[in-house]
């Protein structure tokens, strides 16, 4: 409570219609504020608490599935320009959106691709199968 005091106040209200204050007035337990937090730490996305004390928890599953799918979704983009361009055609590969929690990244991820040839002995093999 020290060091998120104002964030677990604020969610308390918020969220449940509880003040804090009546900790020290004798109508609130401290069993009752454990309570209230832990419904607060099993619905990530919502409580700035939570985000708080995790940075990772101030999206919800649905924000991190959508940035998967559009990160999914860049990455398909690319591959199929790569896939339709001429070898000398200079396209950048797609940033991935930022996670929080995530630490920040150094550099550009490199990408080696497979030359025409190599696909083609690769899809023959498979036939052959």
């Amino acid at each position: 409570m020290r060091q998120f005091g104002d964030e677990l106040e604020a969610d308390l209200l918020e969220f449940f219609g509880v003040d804090l204050l009546d900790l020290w007035r004798g109508r609130l337990s401290l069993r009752r504020v454990h309570v209230l937090v832990q419904s607060l730490v099993r619905k990530p996305g919502r409580s700035t608490l939570v985000a708080a004390m995790d940075e990772s928890a101030s999206w919800s599953p649905t924000d991190f599935l959508m940035a998967r799918v559009s990160d999914a979704l860049e990455l398909s983009n690319f591959l199929f320009l790569k896939a339709h361009s001429s070898e000398a055609a200079e396209i950048e590969p797609p940033v991935p959106i930022p996670r929080p929690g995530d630490p920040e990244p150094v550099g550009r991820a490199e990408y080696e691709f497979a030359s025409g040839e190599e696909l083609s002995g690769f899809f023959s093999q498979l036939g052959s199968l």
